[in-house]
């Protein structure tokens, strides 16, 4: 396990938020405006991912895009 024991259970998508169930319980979500590739997908596409790393990461195969969970979690900058 890593040592902030965040680990992936489930994925859901509301209209602008990915949003990620941990397997302790708590839910964290980020804009989807933030991962490109995402953005663009169909809703088909973002729902066929797994969880990779030991539940450390999120994989879409056919859209070739992995996530870190812990990513989730930092700042992100607009760079112009």
């Amino acid at each position: 396990m890593n040592i902030l024991g965040i680990r992936g259970k489930s994925v859901r998508f509301s209209d602008n938020m990915l949003i990620v169930e941990l397997e302790d319980g708590r839910i964290i979500g980020t804009p989807i405006s933030w991962y490109k590739p995402l953005q663009e997908a169909k809703l088909s596409e973002l729902n066929d991912y797994h969880f990779i790393c030991d539940n450390t990461g999120i994989e879409w195969e056919n859209l070739d895009y992995h996530l870190s969970i812990i990513s989730m979690l930092q700042v992100q900058t607009k760079v112009s």
